[in-house]
C-alpha cells in the first residue's frame, strides 16, 4: 500500500518538532484511516464501512492467510452497491493494490453449494481498524485495510486464490470465458478430460497474478504462455516442484509467487493444470 506524507496543516497544528515515535503514530493513524475502497461507481471509507448496520464480528476458522482461527468486523460482500445484482453472465472483479486480480463467478458470489444442494460459501468483507491494525499473515504480507474472507467455504469448493487482501477495488465484469476466448479449450478435447479441468484451476489459482496468451487482467506475474509455456523450459517434476514450493528451485530478490501446498492444490489439480498448460503451449495465439 502506499504510504503518503502528512502535513501538519491537515491538524490545523503549527509547526512543532515531535518525538519520533508521537510523528510516527500521527502517520499511521492518518493513513489507516483514510483507506477507500472502490465498488463500482462508489467509493466507501474505512469508517463508512464499519458504521453500517449490518457490520458484524465474525470468526473465520481456518483463516487462508493466518492458517488459524481469526475474527473480523465485516459486512457481507453481497450486501454491498450493486454486488446484490451481479448477474448470472457476470463476474465480480477484485483487484489488490499490487497487481492481484481474481474474479469471483457468480454462482460462487450468489452462495451457490458444489453439488447444488443446501446453503454455499458466505463471502464476508472484513475491515481494518484503523486503531487495532491486523497481523502479518505467514508470509510476512499485510493484508489490510480489507480482506475478503469465508464462512463454510468448503460448500462451494473456494479456492486458496480467492481470499484476496489488500483489496483496493471491487467491480462487475463480463465473465471469463466470453471476455478471454485466448485461453479457450477447442471443441475436439472431449467434456470430461482433464484439460478442461485444468482451464478451470488455472484461471482459478493462476491467472490471479499471471496472463495466459495476453488475456488477463493481473500486472504481478509473467505470461504463462507467451513467448514461452514453463512446461516447455521445467522438466516434469522440476515443473511441480516449482509450483509447490517456488523457492526450493530458484529464488530472487523480490519474488512474489507463494507455494502451493497440496492444502491448496491437490495432486489432482496441480497434474490438470499442467496438462492445460501441456496443451495451451500448442496453441499459442
Amino acid at each position: 500500500m502506499a504510504v503518503s506524507w502528512i502535513s501538519c496543516e491537515r491538524f490545523n497544528l503549527k509547526y512543532v518538532r515531535l518525538p519520533a515515535l508521537a510523528l510516527a503514530a500521527l502517520t499511521f493513524v492518518g493513513v489507516a484511516s483514510a483507506a477507500e475502497l472502490k465498488i463500482n461507481a462508489v467509493t466507501l471509507t474505512t469508517q463508512q464501512l464499519l458504521a453500517r448496520q449490518d457490520a458484524k464480528t465474525i470468526t473465520v476458522p481456518g483463516d487462508v492467510s493466518y492458517h488459524r482461527t481469526m475474527t473480523y468486523r465485516a459486512v457481507p460482500l453481497r450486501a454491498l452497491p450493486g454486488i446484490d445484482r451481479l448477474g448470472k453472465e457476470e463476474d465480480l472483479q477484485i483487484a489488490a493494490t499490487d497487481g492481484y486480480v481474481t474474479n469471483l463467478p457468480h454462482a460462487l458470489v450468489a452462495g451457490v453449494s458444489a453439488n447444488r444442494r443446501g446453503k454455499g460459501a458466505e463471502p464476508w468483507l472484513a475491515i481494518e481498524p484503523p486503531d487495532k491494525p491486523w497481523p502479518r499473515a505467514t508470509d510476512g504480507k499485510a493484508t489490510g485495510p480489507f480482506y475478503l474472507v469465508w464462512l463454510h467455504p468448503e460448500a462451494s469448493g473456494v479456492k486458496s486464490e480467492q481470499w484476496p487482501f489488500q483489496i483496493g477495488s471491487i467491480r462487475t465484469v463480463s465473465a471469463r470465458a466470453g471476455k478471454w476466448p485466448q485461453i479457450a479449450v477447442g471443441s475436439e478435447v472431449p467434456a470430461d478430460s482433464v484439460i478442461r479441468v485444468g482451464q478451470s484451476v488455472v484461471a482459478t489459482q493462476c491467472m490471479v497474478c499471471h496472463k495466459l496468451n495476453g488475456a488477463g487482467d493481473a500486472t504481478l506475474g509473467p505470461d504463462l504462455n507467451v513467448p514461452r509455456s514453463p512446461t516447455e523450459y521445467f522438466q516434469p517434476g522440476v515443473l511441480r516442484e516449482f509450483i509447490r514450493n517456488p523457492r526450493a528451485i530458484r529464488a530472487w530478490p523480490g519474488m512474489q509467487m507463494p507455494s502451493f501446498p497440496p492444502s491448496n492444490l491437490s495432486d489432482a489439480d496441480l497434474d490438470a493444470a499442467i496438462a492445460y498448460l501441456s496443451y495451451m503451449a500448442q496453441r499459442r495465439k
